[in-house]
């Protein structure tokens, strides 16, 4: 975070969101401000509380993945939910403080995935020796098995030694040729047998909806490894028995502890949780039926965002310093039509504006994830070279742009459709176009949607 300022942070977010400049620029302005809280004393840096962003805007214009891209930029703890999946306390469905839950367990898998990578060479030398030994018969010292005799063992311990050395020896030289070769990848389809750990969670049904994989309350962990894991063998091939012994030995080398803590403190100052739908859940200015629900579910989150203690299985979470975004098209309601409480919680708003023709030749074409280059490398899997003509491309943009205006608008969403109804007998047909090159032209773009846009025939498009 030391180099990386607003503008790198917008530099970043261009090369796979195309305009929607006011909204970068926030989500930019709060996470530099993030690092500048590090900087300051700790008195202050409990005073300081991150600016929470509300952005408003039609569905399908970005709002998702710039949240998405700028957690991914930083590397911090994400998660997005849906305002409408949650319902007030006493309720059927999910309660509010389940997103902080989603949140500390995705900062512990995080930092767990970074400690079993640093770790990796390690494991996998481990995951080599072990499985040299089971191509060898499962034991590296085999001749002194023999003796069963306690007091034989005790008077020729002497002798045993020596033939334990002159064993090993020959075994050693063995197993580090056997190795080599399954470095080499000689062996990575022959089958072999290993013991793994059976990984099965019960999942149990109580009132109220919930289950007990949704509440993290996972029996061993309860029991703290008191009760031994269960294994079972399997036939795999080598390939596969090193990644799964290579990901068994780093399980055991991570201190679980020390991860647990690392991920709460991650959560708890670098956590984004992205709150989409949340216009779903406004009033309305009606004080009847479901708005009665929703207004409930406004005063539960009211508390997690202004800042509080969370119960979780790894103890109480800290939401003082969490980033919430929270996004809705407010097409039906209004921002006022949230409870006032809330609206002061959101102090960033940040209007995004809808999709014109040429922000969709700009999608198609420039991001780094751009649908033409998917559906290029998609076909030269089959030895299709797919062009399109400049022309092409803009005639595409036109059709998504005039669907969006005399439809329903879902924004980028619409080039889905569009570009998997062009390609549909492409795709189809690859593998008869095998090392051709196929050419997309403005007048095939027609062919498909000129008709059907002047008929206003567009009922295969609504999502």
């Amino acid at each position: 975070m030391k180099n990386l300022f607003p503008e790198e942070i917008v530099k970043e977010l261009d090369r796979y969101v195309i305009g929607q400049d006011k909204a970068k620029k926030s989500v930019s302005i709060a996470l530099r401000n993030r690092y500048r809280r590090r900087l300051l004393d700790l008195e202050m840096q409990e005073e300081v509380r991150p600016k929470n962003i509300l952005m408003v805007g039609p569905t399908g214009v970005g709002k998702t993945e710039i949240a998405r891209r700028l957690a991914k930029l930083v590397n911090s703890p994400f998660v997005k939910v849906e305002a409408t999946k949650f319902t007030e306390v006493g309720y059927v469905g999910r309660d509010v403080e389940s997103m902080i839950r989603d949140l500390v367990q995705n900062a512990i898998n995080m930092v767990k995935e970074e400690h079993m990578e640093a770790t990796e060479i390690e494991t996998l030398n481990r995951s080599y020796k072990k499985i040299a030994e089971i191509m060898l018969g499962g034991n590296v010292v085999k001749k002194n098995k023999d003796v069963v005799n306690p007091f034989e063992m005790l008077f020729n311990n002497e002798a045993n030694d020596k033939d334990e050395v002159e064993e090993n020896s020959i075994d050693k030289t063995q197993r580090d040729v056997l190795i080599e070769q399954i470095k080499s990848g000689k062996f990575d389809e022959q089958k072999i047998e290993i013991e793994v750990e059976e990984n099965h969670t019960p999942s149990i049904e109580i009132i109220g909806g919930f289950s007990m994989e949704e509440m993290n309350m996972n029996i061993m962990d309860m029991l703290g490894g008191m009760m031994p894991r269960k294994t079972k063998k399997r036939k795999v091939t080598i390939k596969e028995a090193i990644r799964i012994i290579s990901t068994q030995e780093a399980q055991q080398m991570i201190d679980m502890d020390e991860i647990i803590s690392e991920g709460i403190k991650r959560a708890e100052s670098d956590g984004i949780i992205f709150i989409d739908e949340i216009d779903k859940i406004a009033n309305k200015g009606k004080n009847q039926g479901n708005d009665v629900s929703r207004e409930g579910v406004q005063r539960d989150i009211l508390p997690i965002i202004e800042g509080c203690n969370v119960s979780t299985k790894y103890g109480n979470i800290r939401t003082d310093h969490i980033l919430f975004i929270t996004a809705g098209a407010f097409h039906v309601s209004k921002v006022t039509d949230l409870i006032p409480e809330i609206q002061g919680r959101l102090p960033i708003r940040v209007q995004l504006d809808d999709l014109s023709k040429n922000d969709f030749i700009k999608i198609l074409t420039k991001p780094e994830n751009a649908l033409i280059k998917q559906y290029k490398a998609l076909l030269e899997t089959e030895g299709v070279k797919l062009m399109f003509d400049q022309t092409a491309i803009e005639e595409i943009a036109e059709a998504a742009f005039s669907m969006n205006e005399k439809m329903e608008n879902i924004g980028a969403r619409r080039l889905y459709t569009i570009m998997e109804e062009l390609l549909e007998q492409i795709s189809y047909e690859a593998h008869n176009y095998n090392g051709k090159t196929v050419r997309i032209t403005k007048k095939k773009v027609k062919d498909v949607f000129g008709n059907r846009m002047k008929t206003k025939d567009m009922s295969n498009y609504i999502i």
